[in-house]
């Protein structure tokens, strides 16, 4: 049973690790998304230069970024695990 446990432990971090990235490069690329093809998140205005980004695979991760006017800087100002 521990071995079981700990492999499942190792893959649901390898996941979360995959969704992490996956929001990173969405953060990153938010003032360019409309010029990608592939996205692999989920992005939606909540007015005020904030912005909700969520993976799109599970588990899903969704963080709130605001971006600065001035410098198109995004930064993160909440983060959460999104259970259904």
């Amino acid at each position: 049973m521990r071995a079981i446990e700990v492999k499942t432990m190792q893959v649901a971090h390898q996941h979360f690790i995959a969704a992490e990235k996956v929001i990173l490069d969405c953060e990153k690329s938010l003032t360019t998304l409309a010029e990608l093809k592939d996205i692999a998140c989920v992005v939606q205005s909540v007015g005020k230069n904030r912005w909700l980004i969520s993976s799109k695979e599970k588990p899903a991760i969704q963080i709130g970024v605001v971006i600065d006017e001035k410098t198109g800087i995004a930064t993160r100002v909440n983060w959460r695990q999104v259970f259904e």
